[in-house]
């Protein structure tokens, strides 16, 4: 029983080598497979690039072409370019002879004369000369007459006419005029603080009722006994003037005057204060 056991053992053995030989030629087979298809993949790619090369050459060839083209147009234009000829020598002197306007000479032995209306206006043009010098002599001689002589008594002098042409700013007691008949004084003349700490004292003043030929006012002050100071000289539009306090000490006295243009003056009745201003 056991002799006839082994037969079956040996053909196991035999299956599995068979197995293990199929299955070696399956992966010979399947490396083969990969083999070719790795090999297919090169071939394709040495396709691609001989392709592109291919798309390459042909894009050079047609830019050459391009170049080829654009240097026959030159060509072309360059060639139909047409410089025209030069005109020689001769040719220009026989135009000049074609358009010449000179009149040939009808004989030698009658040389030709000038016209008298040629010379005609020469001698009118001269006469024209002559007569504007004629006329500016005799101009010149009635300027030199009738201009006056400087160092005579009958010329007026200039220090006249420069006293008109200076303008007075304001009309001084010294000017002369007609005779003003009715004259008064400034009216209500008073002083007031104008601040509120008393450093600045207002004179204030009404206009006259005489105001014809009333030309402005004349402000004066005194100190203590001292002799009146004309301050100011105003238009006839200002009625006030200001002081300033400058001490505590003394008294100052105050008065405003009319002017009038013939040079009178009427002064309203003074007034004192019992501090010192200026």
């Amino acid at each position: 029983m056991a002799v006839k056991k082994k037969p079956a053992a040996k053909k196991a053995a035999v299956k599995k080598s068979a197995a293990k030989k199929s299955v070696a030629k399956k992966s010979t087979a399947k490396k083969a497979v990969a083999k070719k298809t790795v090999k297919k993949s090169a071939v394709k790619k040495t396709a691609a690039k001989k392709t592109v090369k291919k798309s390459a050459v042909k894009k050079t060839a047609a830019k050459k072409t391009v170049k080829k083209s654009a240097a026959k147009k030159r060509a072309t234009s360059a060639s139909s370019v047409v410089i025209p000829p030069v005109p020689s020598a001769s040719s220009l002197g026989a135009a000049r002879v074609d358009v010449s306007s000179t009149p040939k000479p009808v004989s030698q032995s009658a040389p030709t004369k000038p016209s008298t209306p040629a010379s005609a206006p020469k001698q009118g043009a001269s006469g024209k000369v002559l007569g504007a010098i004629i006329v500016g002599i005799i101009l010149l001689a009635v300027v030199v007459v009738t201009r006056p002589d400087s160092g005579s008594d009958d010329a007026a002098p200039a220090p006249a006419a420069s006293e008109s042409a200076m303008p007075t700013a304001e009309p001084t007691p010294e000017a002369t005029s007609a005779p003003v008949a009715v004259v008064e004084a400034p009216e209500n003349a008073v002083i007031n603080w104008k601040d509120s700490a008393q450093t600045i004292m207002t004179l204030t003043w009404k206009a006259p009722g005489a105001v014809d030929g009333l030309v402005g006012y004349k402000v004066e002050a005194k100190v203590n006994d001292g002799e009146w100071v004309v301050k100011a000289e105003v238009p006839t539009t200002q009625l006030a003037y200001d002081f300033t306090k400058v001490s505590e000490d003394g008294a100052t006295s105050f008065r405003v005057s009319s002017v009038y243009s013939d040079g009178q003056e009427v002064a309203a009745e003074s007034f004192s204060w019992g501090v010192t201003f200026e």
